[in-house]
């Protein structure tokens, strides 16, 4: 993920943010094949947006609604944005938003040739600056083995444990049973579980131990 700061830029949506000191939270825009543009996008109750948008010669058949508390906008543009030089590069936009004339722009970029091309662009782009670029994180990135440090058998080894009731007292089933369901000797299973543990109460006990290239061992036979 990236997020731009556009400064300077001159569509009319930026203009209009400018004009009316208003915030407008806007769609990806479309280009169409006839060349123009297509802008969705919406703002709290602004009838002062709403005039300068239908004053501005760039802008066609704009159409107005109001629902839930704020304005929506559909409407033609006869003016290219420098967004859409970033999403020409392989920006993929997630959100929009244009205030004081200014535009913050988040999405997504897949890939490092493609995030190349979208920096490249946005360096020869006047006005656009790189706030951030972050990682996207996956339900399994947000494992326990990321949170922990823990390598993806041990966190194996600690949820077969727990769901068969290792840890339960009385305990339910031995470390022969567990290892069983895991396809691996009962020695494999204790290291792992022995590891695991360790690399758990040293960080939760703060005891500041460096012991990583141990504990991160990758015990799979």
């Amino acid at each position: 993920m990236t997020e731009f700061r556009i400064e300077g830029d001159d569509c009319p949506l930026a203009d209009a943010s400018r004009a009316t000191s208003g915030v407008i939270d806007g769609a990806p825009p479309l280009l169409r094949d006839d060349g123009n543009v297509l802008l969705r996008f919406s703002s709290a109750p602004n009838d002062e947006l709403t005039a300068f948008l239908d004053d501005d010669d760039r802008i066609r058949y704009l159409y107005q609604s109001a629902s839930d508390g704020r304005y929506s906008y559909r409407c033609l543009s006869l003016h290219q944005c420098v967004v859409h030089e970033l999403i020409s590069a392989g920006f993929m936009v997630e959100s929009l938003t244009y205030q004081d004339g200014n535009a913050i722009l988040t999405g997504a970029v897949v890939g490092h040739e493609v995030l190349r091309s979208v920096m490249e662009t946005a360096g020869e782009t006047v006005g656009v600056k790189l706030e951030r670029v972050y990682a996207l994180r996956s339900e399994e990135d947000d494992s326990i083995a990321q949170q922990w440090d823990l390598t993806p058998a041990q966190e194996e080894s600690l949820r077969q444990a727990v769901n068969m009731g290792y840890f339960t007292v009385p305990r339910e089933v031995t470390a022969d049973e567990v290892a069983d369901a895991m396809g691996i000797s009962k020695s494999a299973f204790i290291e792992r579980l022995h590891r695991a543990q360790h690399a758990l109460f040293s960080q939760l006990f703060q005891t500041g131990a460096d012991e990583s290239s141990d504990q991160r061992a990758d015990d799979d036979d």
